[in-house]
């Protein structure tokens, strides 16, 4: 099977939509690229499926190589045991122990033709050819899958902790005396029992039954009792399992396990990252930020509805100094002077206290509203090369109330400063594959910023890193260029960009927007390869590219009850799937997907554990989605958990949903809250 097939296999398309994807990656284009631009050639593959396909040639490429490597490293190092035999001349012995040949003469009788300067006894005989004997049993491809298959199913996991061995915390209590079967172990057991392993706390086995592995060798090595080899072939057989085999399929499995689990874990950390950065922009809004704190106070910046910095300040509302009349002060003059519409406050320490703060100040107060936002990463961005870029001369625990602030205004542009492993939506995401996680988290915020669009005009060189064909050294030419030439007034200008050569421009120019521009066009997200078709489009409808919005939409719906789609895409020699793209770009150009998206919860009072009580129902926004339920933030210092049992089946939450949601047990000792979904 080529690896298109392989591939096509598990998405489930045709190989040929595969090649083709693979085709136009070696050809030097960018997944968001092929994704939107290419569909006629990949027979409409989405994002994600030419994403996996791009992953999957890797690794399979890799896995190629591998086996390459490892067969001339097989060479380099020297011959096993059984290459050792062959080259004795006991090959043709370890045949007649394979085949269980019929002989009446005793074994020694038999062998004694075999023994030479290198082979001196019969013994030594006899072992050489088991040892080829075992090897080839081993390698016998159809006993590793068969055994394998079973292994998958029925092997046991056990897990001990090792004598002498510190756990302090007793991290792994729970995993001492430990025993389960390999296709009922968890993502989180098997990589608490890896991460155990490393820290030389716990000593892990996989355990195959010996008539899983015995029956799969029988099936292709089965002994004859007549023979004279039968016993050899015993001894053989037990030597293959024990030395070769079962030490292969513990390795496999374990691989198998890991790999399962890694994914898991990746995945949920991408689907709730996915879902955070595609988290609705609360635009027009001046914003104060919050960066709670007690002993160092809390810091405080305001940004106007661009993000640019307009106050920095510290208050000092807790203890030890307990000023909060003078923090109000401070914060109702700020909110005055720069007429702020919303206070957003970090969610780490100090987050619930200072909210107490924000609630005092807009109790009544219908124009100021204000958002406790997640500020995993806050730390990171404050002490970046970036951060220092944009702010030199700011404290460093300033710069993080900005980056607060901003996470309200653009969480996309805010979020993409900061590395996504440092955004706190991820479940285990230090116990796997780093590279994996990094690789699949990174594809995650191209997906998303490429689905959104750039500003060409605002974008900050963070975001427009991540633009399909730019990366970081080209970010900066665009920005520098743009500081040097002022605005850029069409996407045919980029070209000039130093560095931006005509590939690059193939593969960017459609995901960057140019507003108010020379081309109307240059703010939609139709390629500039397609602005002739999209030119006859609206020729044939009546209108021009300076049109008002409002006389596109009846204008376009007539032509196409004139003339159906199918026949206008071949008179105009575009592909179906790339007209559609266009005609739904003329009517609502460079439209957001994520105003799709429920807006945050807005506040103006402070909620707290005493005033819930079983049985009432309220809003919350769903913060984390874990294996066992999701994080729901209803307003009160502690997340309230809802356990995966109280969601209805087929119900997919994700990161900002807003839901009703029902208390069902407080404990207010534990700082736990038990939630259940409200009935409509």
């Amino acid at each position: 099977m080529s690896h298109a097939q392989t591939i096509a296999s598990r998405l489930n398309v045709k190989a040929s939509q595969v090649e083709a994807v693979i085709r136009l990656l070696d050809e030097g284009n960018t997944v968001p690229f092929i994704a939107r631009y290419r569909k006629e050639m990949t027979g409409t593959l989405d994002d994600e499926q030419v994403r996996i396909v791009a992953d999957e040639i890797v690794h399979l490429r890799a896995l190629d190589e591998r086996r390459f490597a490892i067969l001339k490293s097989i060479e380099e190092q020297g011959k096993t045991r059984a290459m050792a035999a062959r080259e004795k001349g006991l090959g043709p012995l370890a045949e007649m122990i394979l085949t269980q040949g019929m002989d009446s003469r005793p074994l020694e009788e038999i062998a004694a033709p075999f023994l030479n300067e290198n082979v001196p006894s019969v013994e030594e005989a006899l072992q050489g050819a088991r040892d080829i004997v075992a090897e080839t049993i081993s390698d016998n491809a159809n006993v590793r899958a068969a055994t394998r298959e079973k292994a998958l199913k029925f092997a046991k996991v056990t897990a001990e902790k090792i004598a002498d061995s510190v756990d302090k915390k007793r991290v792994y209590e729970s995993y001492y005396e430990f025993e389960n079967r390999v296709e009922r172990l968890q993502p989180h057991q098997i990589l608490a029992l890896n991460r155990g392993e490393k820290e030389g706390v716990l000593r892990v086995r996989v355990t195959v039954d010996e008539r899983d592995w015995r029956l799969a060798v029988l099936a292709e090595f089965e002994g004859d009792i007549l023979s004279p080899f039968i016993d050899q072939m015993e001894l053989a057989i037990g030597d293959a399992a024990e030395r070769l085999l079962l030490p292969a399929i513990e390795r496999d499995v374990r691989r198998e396990l890991s790999e399962k689990a890694d994914g898991h874990a990746i995945n949920v950390f991408a689907v709730n990252l996915r879902a955070l950065l595609s988290q609705p922009p609360l635009a027009g809004q001046t914003v104060l930020g919050l960066d709670p704190g007690f002993r160092t106070g809390c810091k405080v910046a305001v940004v106007d509805p661009t993000g640019k910095l307009l106050d920095t300040g510290t208050i000092y509302p807790h203890e030890p100094k307990n000023d909060w009349t003078g923090a109000l002060t401070a914060l109702e003059e700020m909110v005055n002077r720069h007429h702020v519409t919303l206070i957003t406050i970090g969610n780490g320490t100090a987050s619930r206290e200072t909210e107490k703060l924000a609630a005092e100040l807009t109790r009544g107060a219908e124009s100021i509203k204000y958002l406790i936002v997640n500020e995993a990463g806050a730390s990171v961005y404050s002490a970046s090369a970036l951060a220092r870029q944009e702010f030199p001369d700011l404290d460093v625990s300033i710069r993080g109330a900005v980056s607060i602030a901003r996470r309200a205004q653009d969480p996309l542009a805010e979020l993409v400063k900061i590395d996504p492993k440092s955004i706190g939506v991820g479940l285990y995401q230090h116990d796997v594959d780093q590279t994996a996680l990094s690789h699949s988290l990174d594809g995650v915020v191209e997906s998303v910023v490429n689905n959104v669009g750039v500003d060409a005009n605002t974008a900050s060189p963070a975001l427009l890193t991540h633009v399909a064909g730019i990366g970081p050294k080209l970010a900066n030419s665009i920005v520098s260029y743009r500081d040097a030439n002022g605005a850029f007034q069409s996407r045919d200008e980029l070209r000039q960009v130093s560095g931006l050569g005509p590939k690059a421009f193939e593969q960017s120019a459609g995901f960057m927007r140019i507003r108010d521009g020379q081309n109307p066009l240059d703010a939609s997200a139709i390629h500039p390869e397609s602005y002739a078709i999209a030119e006859a489009i609206l020729e044939r409808a009546g209108l021009s590219t300076g049109s008002p919005l409002s006389e596109r939409s009846p204008a376009l719906e007539a032509l196409l009850g004139r003339t159906p789609v199918e026949e206008l895409a071949a008179e105009l020699d575009c592909g179906v799937p790339t007209l559609k793209d266009i005609l739904e770009q003329l009517v609502r150009p460079g439209r957001d997907p994520r105003s799709d998206t429920p807006a945050p919860i807005l506040r103006s009072d402070v909620l707290k554990m005493e005033d819930l009580a079983p049985g009432m129902t309220l809003k919350g926004t769903i913060r984390n989605v874990v294996d066992f339920g999701a994080f729901v933030d209803i307003g009160v210092k502690q997340d309230g958990l809802l356990h995966k049992s109280q969601i209805p089946f087929g119900t997919v939450l994700k990161v900002g949903d807003i839901i009703d949601v029902e208390i069902l047990k407080i404990e207010p000792e534990r700082g736990r809250i038990g939630l259940g979904w409200a009935k409509r």
